[in-house]
């Protein structure tokens, strides 16, 4: 909430701080003064603990539709002396506009440990015929290899069956596969051992890529921030709803 009382004190669940703030920062939802979105997701990620923390904020608001990279990169070049703009800055070269959970955002950033950049979050990938072969959590497009994060979600009987149908179908591309599971968010080792692995085998595999992103001329994309605004309501419905499944 954006407040101008001086007389306001931090107290269990609420949180008082005092910074600059312009009328343009400010608008009413609902009958509430709050700082608009890029204000807001940027405040959070100048006061996130640490890069992570800060990548989170904005992939989480990305998925909202809220913020786009563009839009926070924008910001923090006006806003060069601010406090914890350097977090800002940090965290621009790991964000993603398409996750769509945190332990997404922690698989990301585990392969960035290893080195791994030329990663997508949630892009459909297509077979050579223009088939859409599976939606995969995190993609390491240089090696072929398939990131995924298995929640409890994952466990229960309908939804494993679909994991392994696309497991499945995903593979038959030559695509390999590592999976995340929720003991590896506190000890990501294992994972990154896993992945090792798995980039090794995808490599050892010849012949040419039977597999790609690029999408047949009827789909409509949906991976940025700019593709979301830009669709209908009723192709938002249609679109984006299984992602709150994911």
């Amino acid at each position: 909430m954006a407040a101008t009382a001086h007389s306001l004190v931090s107290r269990p669940g609420i949180a008082v701080c005092g910074e600059r703030l312009l009328l343009s920062d400010v608008q009413v939802v609902d009958g509430v003064r709050v700082t608009i979105p890029v204000r807001s997701v940027t405040f959070e990620m100048r006061y996130a603990h640490d890069r992570r923390a800060a990548v989170r904020a904005h992939d989480m608001a990305a998925l909202h539709d809220l913020v786009s990279i563009a839009e926070i990169s924008e910001w923090a070049v006006a806003h060069r002396g601010w406090t914890g703009i350097a977090r800002v800055r940090d965290a621009l070269h790991f964000l993603d506009e398409n996750a769509w959970s945190p332990p997404e955002v922690d698989l990301r950033l585990a392969w960035e440990e290893l080195g791994i950049r030329d990663v997508v979050c949630n892009h459909p990938v297509f077979d050579l015929a223009g088939r859409h072969v599976g939606t995969p959590d995190v993609l390491d497009l240089e090696a072929g290899v398939v990131g995924e994060y298995d929640g409890s979600l994952h466990l229960e009987g309908k939804h494993r069956a679909k994991d392994i149908r696309r497991e499945g179908d995903l593979r038959a591309v030559s695509l390999e596969y590592v999976t995340m599971v929720s003991a590896d968010l506190r000890d990501p080792s294992g994972f990154k051992a896993r992945t090792l692995a798995a980039r090794k085998r995808a490599r050892a595999v010849a012949g040419p890529r039977r597999w790609t992103l690029d999408p047949p001329a009827w789909w409509t994309p949906s991976v940025t921030v700019a593709d979301r605004r830009a669709l209908s309501s009723d192709e938002r419905r249609r679109l984006l709803s299984h992602r709150w499944a994911a």
